[in-house]
């Protein structure tokens, strides 16, 4: 039980660093192609990152059935872990549409969705497993 309480610990560590780099990218007022593919990439990142410590955590806590985003995601909401699981699954469509391929028009409306709906969510997250360390 002790390896599973330090491995969302440190995957924490890992999805707090993500976070930053996002919140770097997200500073950039207007983006270029360049700068906007890379803060989609934190973004990617930092969610990738997030539904894993929410596994990982719900794994600490003796849940065994959350091995994919979708199960880990729908778990966290029963659990009140967070408080909007519509928009986290939404999340993780975009995630999923942004990871396999890159058209601007798409690129641009996925920057206004993380900049105004999924980095608020993330930050929550953040802050919800920042204060059970």
């Amino acid at each position: 039980m002790l390896s599973e309480d330090i491995r969302w610990k440190q995957r924490f560590q890992n999805f707090e660093k993500s976070l930053h780099y996002l919140e770097e990218a997200l500073s950039i007022g207007a983006p270029d192609i360049i700068q906007r593919a890379g803060l989609i990439q934190f973004f990617e990142l930092s969610f990738e990152l997030g539904w894993k410590v929410l596994k990982d955590y719900l794994e600490e806590q003796g849940f065994a059935d959350v091995k994919s985003p979708r199960a880990a995601i729908k778990k966290d909401f029963e659990t009140e872990l967070v408080t909007d699981g519509h928009t986290w699954l939404q999340a993780l469509e975009d995630r999923n549409l942004t990871t396999q391929t890159y058209d601007e028009e798409t690129a641009q409306e996925v920057e206004h969705l993380i900049r105004n709906i999924y980095y608020p969510l993330l930050k929550e997250l953040h802050t919800v497993l920042y204060q059970k360390l």
